[in-house]
């Protein structure tokens, strides 16, 4: 169902986004946008040395690359039509490894819907981005404020 409207959301509704796989480029040019080089996301050497053995993405470049996938779903997925700002987003963690050549998606989960003055409300979700052996990468709750349905008069 299209979502246009705070009321079009339901507590435990679920979404699941398209896939995508993290390249080396994405890793480059990331670092490249943010001015982060860090050794361990930029030089195999140096990454090899780690508890990792080898180079990973960026933790906000999973952040991104998420973002991004959940507006692939358009208006059939958790983006409304008649968004109104990005409010905020809380108890995000890192809790694996984005590494070269993973293929992740974004399990999205409604968790609370708080109605607001003026005819408006915040929707919360949770978002967990997965690889491809389900493991996850990173999970946040993130707040969108959304408007009502109009008022008939």
């Amino acid at each position: 169902m299209e979502k246009e409207y705070f009321e079009d959301y339901k507590n435990g509704e679920k979404f699941v986004t398209p896939a995508r796989t993290i390249s080396e480029a994405d890793i480059v040019l990331f670092a490249a946008i943010s001015g982060d080089w860090h050794p361990i996301h930029t030089d195999l050497e140096y990454a090899k040395k780690t508890v990792f053995g080898e180079r990973i993405a960026h933790g906000l470049l999973g952040l991104v690359v998420g973002s991004g996938l959940a507006f692939r779903l358009g208006y059939q997925g958790p983006l409304p039509k008649y968004f109104i700002a990005f409010y905020g987003m809380d108890n995000f963690r890192f809790t694996a490894p984005l590494k070269i050549g993973d293929t992740v998606h974004v399990e999205i989960e409604v968790i609370d819907l708080i109605p607001k003055e003026k005819n408006k409300g915040i929707v919360v979700f949770k978002s967990e981005l997965k690889n491809q052996r389900d493991e996850v990468v990173n999970v946040h709750e993130s707040r969108i404020l959304v408007a009502g349905r109009p008022k008939e008069k």
